[in-house]
């Protein structure tokens, strides 16, 4: 997807989440390790959870913040985010610290991207919407640590 404005930003970052939880589920069925399987199982569920937050940005955004262009994206300033395009089973055969790794690395990159963006937003508008998601991510990840550091002890 070709990224020109702040409403095409959340439409990516949206599908983006809505296909990492496809790519989980599928894993969820096919790990090996039963703790590995519901760390799955419970990250597929929260990055829907996290699709469907992201879209309520495109619905309450001020129009005038979706429709700024993005032009240092579009610079290729910025590193693409590492996130498995197919399902490739990537997944599969992580155990659990794997799976976590990767995950939080994956939603470090999303808030760098952010933070990024938001230094750079030219109108304030922009940069509140930007701050927001980032908000949004950060409060999320944190959500998710304490979730899965409860996994973790059991």
């Amino acid at each position: 997807m070709e990224i020109r404005t702040f409403d095409d930003l959340i439409i990516w970052a949206r599908e983006l989440h809505a296909h990492l939880s496809r790519c989980l589920a599928e894993s969820a069925t096919k790990n090996q390790e039963e703790r590995a399987r519901a760390l799955l199982g419970y990250l597929s569920d929260h990055e829907s959870e996290l699709a469907r937050i992201t879209a309520e940005f495109e619905k309450q955004a001020d129009p005038k913040a979706l429709k700024t262009r993005l032009y240092d994206y579009l610079n290729n300033e910025h590193k693409p985010i590492k996130t498995h395009h197919t399902c490739d089973g990537h997944y599969d055969n992580l155990d659990f610290h794997g799976i976590v790794q990767e995950i939080f690395h994956f939603h470090d990159q999303l808030m760098d991207l952010y933070d990024s963006l938001a230094g750079k937003a030219e109108i304030p508008e922009a940069k509140e919407l930007v701050e927001s998601l980032r908000a949004m991510e950060e409060h999320e990840a944190m959500r998710l640590a304490s979730q899965i550091g409860r996994m973790n002890d059991l």
